[in-house]
């Protein structure tokens, strides 16, 4: 019998394998114990098993796993209000992922003109270096080109124009133009927090322009940057905006969820979902939202994000490997002058996990309860390792 993985290898993974997990920390089958500063890529923001969340999905999973969406989910409807009250919106519809909830996001926004507003506009402008899944729209309406790669033809309806650049986006947009769709932190793209005056310009004028604001949360929902949800402390209002990663825990689930005036567009047939907001996923849904608000969680990830920046540029300050620590909340990335594969595995050796943003940015993505203790050794364990790749000179 063959010894190599019937999987298809679209991951170049690291041959860790992790079997525990528990508030902060990992352990590997060898019994080897790891900080985790990934959170599963910004899903586990509870930590790794929460209570409550595993309480509700062994109570559910004992009563009812799927039926289908052709019936009425009590547990789904609950969801839907907990979701629309924290993301202050009025309509939700779930899914099962991140570019799931992007791409219910571009099909509202086209059906939205074309069946209500009876005008033929298809187009979504977005941003380069940005990322929004791996379906063949998504990937199109990313701004980065390796995700492109070898899979011509790309469909029609999208723009990318340079970030943090208005006029751009304002010659891009004419009559054909449905929306403009932003990340608020280009977490995939390096870590880039948009500049407050920016996506405010980018909320004017596609209000000057009639045409529809989304925001891609996400990675950057569900507290991650320091709000429910990252647009909040931009103070600006999207028509549309998604969510998946944090939303449940680590149960797969998502949500595109967006403003009343939008439900006249996705009527019954309009879209639909086999697996989106079963009773399991609803469960844990109701349960991470629950959990959140009994401890403030976006609050606490603004101010122990805050610390954990802080300390990163003391440490790290005048280290001429280091161009910049920046992010928003508990999403931080340090920019390298050079690629950082090495600083992940030696932070690995160590007993710490992160992740990097591209070839140059660590990227770190530690879960909402992290204590002020597993910072201080966190950015303990990532400034030696750079100070060992590239010592800061003495004062």
């Amino acid at each position: 019998m063959s010894t190599e993985s019937a999987l298809f290898q679209t991951y170049a993974r690291n041959p860790l394998a992790l079997v525990k997990g528990e508030g902060s920390w990992l352990w590997d089958d060898q019994g080897n114990k790891y900080l985790d500063f990934m959170s599963g890529l910004a899903v586990t923001n509870l930590g790794h098993a929460p209570k409550k969340v595993s309480e509700k999905l062994k109570e559910q999973i004992d009563t009812l796993w799927h039926t289908s969406n052709l019936f009425v989910i009590p547990k789904q409807e609950e969801a839907a209000k907990k979701v629309a009250e924290v993301a202050q919106a009025d309509a939700v519809f779930f899914c099962n992922s991140g570019a799931e909830s992007n791409e219910a996001a571009i099909k509202l926004a086209r059906r939205y003109f074309q069946k209500v507003k009876g005008e033929e506009r298809y187009e979504i402008i977005t941003l380069g270096k940005s990322f929004h899944g791996r379906t063949l729209a998504t990937l199109t309406a990313t701004g980065q080109d390796k995700v492109k790669e070898g899979f011509l033809p790309l469909p029609a309806g999208f723009v990318t124009v340079p970030p943090h650049d208005i006029k751009a986006i304002e010659d891009a947009i004419n009559e054909r133009t449905a929306a403009v769709m932003i990340e608020m932190v280009q977490a995939e793209g390096g870590v880039y927090p948009l500049e407050q005056e920016y996506a405010q310009q980018i909320e004017q004028l596609c209000r000057d322009k009639g045409i529809l604001l989304i925001v891609d949360e996400v990675q950057t929902g569900m507290g991650r940057t320091g709000a429910w949800f990252a647009h909040h402390r931009y103070g600006i209002k999207p028509d549309i905006f998604t969510v998946a990663k944090g939303i449940a825990s680590g149960f797969p689930a998502g949500a595109m969820i967006g403003r009343e005036y939008l439900k006249e567009a996705f009527t019954a047939g309009s879209h639909a979902t086999t697996f989106g907001g079963t009773p399991l996923a609803s469960s844990a849904i109701i349960a991470t939202i629950e959990t959140m608000q009994e401890d403030n969680l976006p609050a606490r990830a603004a101010e122990i994000g805050d610390k954990l920046m802080n300390q990163l540029r003391e440490r790290l300050n005048g280290n001429p490997f280091v161009k910049e620590v920046r992010g928003l909340g508990l999403l931080i990335g340090i920019e390298c002058a050079e690629p950082v594969a090495d600083l992940v595995a030696a932070g690995q050796k160590r007993g710490l996990l992160f992740v990097s943003a591209g070839p140059n940015v660590i990227r770190l993505l530690p879960n909402l309860y992290v204590t002020e203790e597993e910072v201080a050794q966190a950015v303990d364990i990532v400034a030696s390792i750079i100070e060992e790749k590239v010592p800061t000179p003495s004062a």
